[in-house]
């Protein structure tokens, strides 16, 4: 009989024996694994975390109790156990559950988020709140250490310590992140109570007094206890996290549930700031994904037999991996180009980077400001920074790009993977707002290429360009089309007339080039004659022909996968009436409002930005009777 059946809520949980936990545990993990395998997932992360999962919902009472879950991809057993058993076949599709904690799902969802090391901060709120209210509940945090690789997660840190509230943080110690976890934190918490030294010190110290009889003997054992400890202080986590304020509970083993449950239990009881050090093994249940976690962090659908990742139609290479090539060939013809990611090697392309160049390859970690600025001081000493990072996590970055590196005008390539929709894992990951937030600020340019090709040539621009550049690119596999072999820098600010029509004007940006030119063939067939321009460049425009244009048709359409506020069609209408200019003006985008998860092309179609829906805007627009 199942016992996963059995669960409809934490309540249910807490009515079963210890003994049957274990078995519950293995029920998750089939569960996640057979889903995530048709559906894709966080599969990794959040099999590592089932006995712990079940732990914190079988001694804490949420929701009354708050749960707060880092990132959000190890919460596919909370999930579960929290009444969406049933419909966790919907996991990350089209009106399907999140694959993320969502407060709009379920009231146990108290923290919504996509974005890592923000859950110590939030706790913090949420413990300060209980205590203003009067309130006696817990406050628990789960953050990876990955996460603590994110300064925000810190300056919680800091805060939480300093207020001693009763604030229970677990760290789920996996030795992983996104990719193998960087930097000197992670090395610090590997420094267990278990380590070979500390265990010899111990023995041998025990050997040479076990025998002591005298007072002096036995003031030889606290000495040696006293010493001990010591080293524990100096040597393990313990150390910094009571330095912060903290008291340090582990490191203990997160996959043995009786151990657990006494710990959770003894926590429970306490008011104070505590933290748990959990060790845990991500991937654990299914072979594939403890060999090769970084690959099952966050996969597409697999064979469930093999682990085999199942590829998506069509041969051509994804503009991640051209990107990535690219990037290695420019940097052997250039020994200044130095590449950074953010925790993401794999993600961005930079693996062969990485091993081609070992020496001017940097993984700064889940640290997109530092990323930033480490990039801007790089600059400063003459080298050529390109920091490639998905459109998302560069919005944490936000006021890095602009102080430290564009009032200072600096050399700096900001390579935007993921812009505009990604996917399935919906609105904190989307890219729909790197045209808004990166067009405003000065001495920043801007662009986006219609195609794999021309992503090697825009790559090319801005490793010569002598200023801040940006270029963003999407998910996913190009077109296909032939790459040029000879690399040559673009003009800044010149688009490129692709059809000449006499009706009217698509000026179509990047992802949104090649269905705007077939829009444009499908219309002609209907008697409505569209030019079709490349704008490659939001900012700075190309005035000239745009201007020409506008002068010519009096109206024009734009097109952009950017949210329509501040972006690319915004941009135009602001040239329009520098110019003083009237016409009349389309834009079609993503309106004022979060982009729910679905496959890009849902997604797309869902906002009118595939042939279809750019074809029925055009009819509209133009009166083509």
């Amino acid at each position: 009989m199942s016992l996963l059946n059995q669960i409809n809520a934490p309540a249910d949980l807490k009515q079963l024996p210890q003994t049957d936990l274990p078995k519950l545990a293995a029920e998750i993990r089939q569960l996640i694994i057979e889903t995530c395998a048709k559906n894709g997932g966080h599969i990794a992360p959040s099999l590592g975390v089932v006995e712990l999962t079940i732990a914190l919902h079988k001694v804490f009472n949420s929701p009354e109790d708050k749960l707060i879950w880092d990132v959000g991809h190890q919460a596919y057993a909370h999930k579960i156990i929290c009444g969406r058993r049933d419909s966790f076949n919907s996991l990350r599709t089209l009106d399907g559950i999140s694959g993320f904690p969502k407060r709009c799902e379920s009231e146990h969802d108290v923290w919504e988020v996509g974005h890592s090391s923000t859950s110590l901060s939030a706790a913090t709120g949420y413990a300060v709140a209980r205590d203003l209210a009067g309130r006696t509940n817990k406050v628990v945090a789960v953050i990876g250490d990955g996460s603590m690789t994110g300064g925000i997660a810190f300056e919680g840190l800091n805060h939480a310590g300093h207020l001693n509230r009763d604030l229970v943080v677990v760290l789920n110690d996996n030795e992983m992140s996104i990719a193998e976890n960087v930097g000197a934190v992670s090395g610090f918490l590997s420094r267990t109570s278990s380590s070979e030294f500390i265990h010899k010190f111990k023995r041998e110290t025990e050997q040479l007094i076990k025998h002591a009889k005298s007072d002096m003997g036995q003031g030889a054992i606290r000495l040696a206890r006293k010493i001990e400890n010591s080293f524990k202080g100096l040597f393990t986590p313990a150390m910094l996290f009571q330095a912060f304020g903290f008291e340090y509970i582990g490191p203990i083993d997160g996959h043995d549930l009786p151990l657990l449950l006494e710990t959770m239990e003894r926590v429970k009881k306490l008011d104070n700031a505590v933290l748990i050090h959990v060790i845990t093994t991500k991937g654990k249940g299914y072979k594939p994904a403890e060999q090769n976690p970084s690959l099952f962090h966050g996969v597409g659908p697999f064979e469930l037999e093999t682990g085999k990742v199942l590829k998506g139609k069509g041969g051509a290479a994804s503009y991640t991996a051209i990107f990535g090539n690219t990037l290695a060939r420019l940097a052997e013809e250039d020994e200044r180009v130095v590449a950074i990611t953010a925790a993401m090697p794999d993600g961005t392309g930079l693996t062969n980077f990485a091993k081609q160049h070992p020496e001017r390859f940097f993984d700064v970690g889940i640290a997109e400001q530092h990323g930033a600025t480490f990039a801007a001081g790089l600059a400063c000493e003459g080298k050529k920074p390109v920091f490639a990072v998905y459109s998302t996590f560069l919005q944490r970055a936000y006021d890095q790009v602009l102080h430290d590196v564009c009032i200072q005008n600096l050399p700096v390539v900001f390579a935007l993977d993921r812009g505009g929709v990604v996917g399935n894992d919906g609105p904190t990951h989307h890219g729909v707002f790197d045209l808004s937030y990166l067009r405003h600020i000065p001495n920043m340019t801007l662009m986006a290429p219609k195609d794999e090709n021309e992503l090697q040539h825009m790559l090319k621009t801005a490793i010569d360009f002598n200023g801040p550049i940006a270029l963003r690119y999407p998910r996913g596999n190009g077109y296909g089309v032939p790459l040029d072999q000879d690399l040559k820098p673009l003009t800044i600010g010149k688009a490129e007339l692709l059809r000449e029509g006499a009706d009217g004007v698509l000026v179509a940006l990047g992802s949104m080039v090649y269905p705007a030119l077939d829009a444009a063939a499908e219309l002609a067939t209907e008697g409505l004659d569209l030019s079709v321009v490349n704008a490659r460049f939001v900012k700075p425009l190309d005035a000239e022909l745009l201007l020409q244009l506008v002068k010519r048709f009096g109206r024009l359409v734009t097109l952009e996968e950017n949210a329509l506020q501040g972006g690319f069609g915004t941009a135009v209408l602001e040239l329009l009436e520098e110019q003083g200019l009237q016409a009349q003006v389309l834009r079609i985008g993503y309106p004022d409002q979060y982009i729910e998860q679905g496959e890009q092309h849902e997604l797309r179609a869902m906002h009118g930005l595939d042939k279809e829906g750019i074809a029925k805007s055009a009819r509209m627009f133009f009166k083509l009777p």
